[in-house]
């Protein structure tokens, strides 16, 4: 099935521009209760994922530099452990099962990059399930 149906549109994702500072970055996650957002330029690429992790490890030279300098950090400037991968609109729910395993959400980009959305993790997880109760069905 196509992932059009499931997407979660872009003007309804919480997304921060890479050189938003880690000051807004963990408000942002703070405020929303996400341990993790779409990176976007200001082109609307997806340029990755930043999570609560790869903040933490940042702060970590709050020790050596201050606690506010290292809240000035860039987003661009922040190591990202994780290298979320983003999927073409054109794919297929079936290919995104094994991605949610290690994904929270899907980035999801046009043809030409552009973030559209993403698709969430319970939404697949969702999609699987209705599967296996409509083959259920089937059996019986």
């Amino acid at each position: 099935m196509n992932i059009a149906f499931y997407l979660l549109p872009k003007d309804e994702v919480k997304y921060l521009n890479p050189e938003a500072t880690m000051r807004q970055a963990l408000e942002k996650l703070s405020y929303h209760k996400y341990t993790s957002v779409p990176l976007v330029s200001e082109e609307g690429r997806y340029i990755g994922t930043l999570t609560e992790g790869d903040l933490l490890w940042k702060l970590r030279e709050a020790f050596e530099k201050g606690y506010d300098e290292v809240l000035k950090t860039k987003l661009t400037d922040v190591p990202q452990r994780i290298n979320n991968i983003s999927v073409s609109i054109n794919s297929n729910m079936e290919d995104l099962i094994t991605l949610s395993t290690d994904q929270n959400f899907i980035p999801v980009t046009d043809d030409d990059g552009h973030f559209i959305g993403i698709i969430r993790r319970r939404d697949i997880i969702k999609y699987c399930a209705n599967l296996i109760w409509k083959k259920e069905l089937t059996k019986d």
